[in-house]
This record gives structure tokens, C-alpha cells and sequence, in this order.
């Protein structure tokens, strides 16, 4: 379980680098969240060539495959959509509720077991996201904008469990990535910016480290169950607590410091419970020494 927990931080801190590139292409170089978002899927899709197998063809004819990418794309989508039009923390407060509405999918249809103090976890989880972003929920379109991105990325998320025991997540990864790219292509060729070094840095920066934490993300999920890894989400607030200050110079508060322990310490307890399950019925099975 633990080495589930490293692959959950490390690709929950390459995912909010990826969106603060993202962010940075759309407020200082003026490009279409739609740019932002299928660029990331064509790159993604170009590096993760090699990935390429013979099963993951076959997988392009299940519908389910094109369900799963579809709801990525809208995620992305929305978030940089969000990220343009709204303060940051109302986009984080409302795009977190993504891991909530995963964990009620995944016991609902999926039929992963809900217990008491997995629940208390993810409400500790929320409370430090709460605490962190502290938003004014005034309901403008950008807030609703994150909200849907939310609702897509805890649908994504529980799919990608849905899926994880009919294909490795090699083939998992390279299809979300050219199916998206394929939705997208008729809506965003007239959207392609003229690229500047730095521009194409940021590209390339944003489509990598997304690919990447997505990678890391479908082998956590093929480990353990989407209400499991629920509460590692919210780890991603971490990084991107951790970006703002250095690019953005957004100093955290003791509230923020406040928020991101309530946030590590309900990772953390996630683990070892998980960890404690695993251990149980090993020690119930080893044999008692006879006297």
C-alpha cells in the first residue's frame, strides 16, 4: 500500500504542474483552453507510441474505452476553461469535489465497501481542502465551469478502476490519450496559436507532466479500489500549493498550512488502514507454533 501511496503523490504533483503550464500558456500567451487540452492529447499520444500493442487496438471497438476518454476530455477541458474565468481557489473548491463523487460511484457501481472510517477520512480530506482554498462560491460561470470538471474527473477516475482488469494501463493510457485527441481535433485545428520557443516549451511541459502523472495514476488504480485511493486526490493541493508559491508568489497562510496537514494526515491514515487490512489476513493465516 505504501508503494501505492508514493505513485499516488508523485502523479498527484505532476498533474497540477501540467496545470499550472497549462495556465500560464492560456493568461500569459493568450491560448484557447481547447488549445491547452488537445495538446496535451496529441503530444501524449505521439510519446506514448512505443506503448503500442496489438491488445490496445482491439481496445479501441469497446465503447466503454471511448466513454472513459470522453470524460476525460470534458475534465480537462473544463478545468482550463475554469482556470481563465475564475479565482483559483473557487476552481480547486469546486473541481475537488471530483474525489467525493468518485468514492459515491465506486460504492454505488462498482460495489466497493463504504466503512465508517473511510467516509470520516474523505470528510477530513474535504474539510483541508476547505480550509486551503477558503472560496467565495459566488457562482459565477468559471465556478461552474469547475464544477463540472470535478464531476467529470470522479466519473474518469472511477472508470479508470472500472476498466484497469480488462487492459494494462500501457493501453489504458495511450487510448484515453488518442481518443481525446481524435474528439477534439474538429474543434480545435483553428485554434492552434503561432508558437513561440517558449510557447512550445510550455506545450510540451504541460502535455508531459500530465501524461506522466496520468500514467502513475492508472497504475495505482489497477492496486487498489477507487474509494481507497479517494482520499490520495486530494494530495494534488499539495503541489499545487506547493507551484503557487514559487510561480505565483501566493505565500500560504496558517490556514493553508492548517488545510494541507488535515489533507497529508487523511492520506496517510488511508494508508496504513489499507496497509493494517492487508497485514490482517496474513497474521490470521501464518501457523501457531506447537508446544
Amino acid at each position: 500500500m505504501w508503494k501505492t501511496f508514493v505513485l499516488m503523490f508523485v502523479a498527484m504533483s505532476m498533474i497540477p504542474a501540467g496545470d499550472t503550464a497549462g495556465k500560464l500558456m492560456t493568461q500569459d500567451f493568450g491560448s484557447s483552453p481547447l488549445f491547452v487540452a488537445w495538446s496535451r492529447f496529441v503530444l501524449g499520444s505521439l510519446i506514448a507510441l512505443p506503448l503500442l500493442r496489438p491488445e490496445t487496438l482491439r481496445l479501441l471497438a469497446n465503447w466503454r474505452i471511448w466513454l472513459r476518454a470522453a470524460l476525460l476530455t470534458g475534465g480537462i477541458t473544463c478545468i482550463q476553461t475554469a482556470l481563465q474565468s475564475a479565482p483559483l481557489a473557487d476552481v480547486f473548491a469546486a473541481f475537488f469535489i471530483g474525489p467525493l463523487f468518485s468514492y459515491l460511484l465506486s460504492v454505488l457501481l462498482l460495489g466497493e465497501t463504504v466503512t465508517r472510517t473511510r467516509s470520516a477520512l474523505m470528510g477530513l480530506g474535504f474539510l483541508g481542502v476547505m480550509l486551503v482554498v477558503r472560496p467565495s462560491f459566488d457562482m459565477s460561470p468559471g465556478l461552474l465551469w469547475a464544477l463540472a470538471a470535478g464531476l467529470f474527473y470522479g466519473a474518469f477516475l472511477t472508470a479508470s478502476r472500472w476498466l484497469a482488469p480488462i487492459a494494462r494501463p500501457t493501453s489504458l493510457l495511450f487510448t484515453q490519450l488518442f481518443l481525446a485527441a481524435v474528439m477534439m481535433t474538429p474543434f480545435c485545428l483553428n485554434q492552434i496559436p503561432p508558437m513561440t520557443p517558449t510557447l512550445a516549451g510550455l506545450t510540451a511541459t504541460s502535455a508531459i507532466l500530465s501524461m506522466g502523472g496520468n500514467f502513475l495514476l492508472l497504475f495505482a488504480y489497477a492496486r487498489a479500489e477507487a474509494a481507497v485511493l479517494a482520499p490520495f486526490v486530494y494530495l494534488q493541493l499539495v503541489s499545487a500549493v506547493a507551484l503557487g508559491w514559487l510561480v505565483f508568489k501566493d505565500l500560504p497562510d496558517a490556514y493553508t498550512w492548517l488545510g494541507l496537514s488535515l489533507i497529508i494526515g487523511a492520506g496517510i491514515a488511508s494508508a496504513l488502514l489499507s496497509q493494517i487490512r492487508t497485514d490482517a489476513p496474513r497474521q490470521s493465516e501464518t501457523p501457531r507454533p506447537v508446544n
